[in-house]
């Protein structure tokens, strides 16, 4: 896959479509190898690579600075989890297996309440669904969970005054971000995973056919 022909929205529809409930790379791979690119196309190219690739190690390195930047606000610490939270919700591999993880708890006490929980079903045609499916979150839109949790954060940053603290936090961990993924070398296991991913979004969408 040539990812100097991928655009930042290319990229950014992968992430939110790709599966997140992956474990994260050892850290022995992780900063295994780094290297100066050799020019504009390469870092390009190479800053996609492992901004995908290395997705999940990424997230979990943000939400740790975020964590020691708040650790004399507690309340900061409740809106930096909500706030990431409801980031994570707008990944379709996510809201899915939350949605599915909250329905089966709530089951185990109440079978009528998790009946309600269902996604509507999506009217079919001639053995095809009638229009791409939405996503719902115990049963409800997605986009209301991310609009609630959103709104309850936000509240919460206002209230711990933890603004300017995430400001600078949030910006030292996109930082460090940048810097791994533009220096970090892609390795075999890297390029191979990105064919796999490539594979299995052309093999969906012909089944879809």
């Amino acid at each position: 896959m040539d990812w100097g022909n991928v655009t930042a929205e290319d990229l950014i529809d992968a992430l939110r479509e790709v599966d997140w409930s992956s474990p994260p790379r050892p850290l022995s791979e992780f900063f295994s190898r780094f290297t100066v690119p050799r020019s504009y196309a390469k870092w390009n190219s190479r800053l996609k690579c492992n901004l995908y690739y290395y997705r999940t190690n990424y997230f979990i390195m943000i939400i740790f600075i975020l964590g020691l930047g708040f650790l004399r606000r507690p309340l900061a610490i409740v809106a930096a989890l909500l706030t990431a939270l409801s980031i994570a919700f707008l990944n379709d591999s996510f809201a899915g297996t939350f949605s599915e993880k909250v329905t089966r708890t709530v089951r185990q006490f109440s079978p009528h309440l998790a009946a309600k929980m269902r996604p509507p079903l999506t009217p079919v045609i001639r053995g095809r669904p009638s229009a791409k499916r939405a996503i719902h979150i115990c049963g409800r839109p997605r986009w209301v969970f991310v609009l609630i949790f959103s709104a309850v954060s936000f509240f919460l940053w206002y209230a711990s005054c933890g603004l300017l603290t995430v400001s600078w936090t949030l910006a030292i961990g996109l930082l460090a971000t940048i810097i791994h993924a533009s220096f970090r070398t892609p390795n075999l296991k890297a390029r191979l995973n990105t064919f796999r991913e490539e594979f299995r979004a052309v093999w969906r969408n012909y089944s879809e056919l």
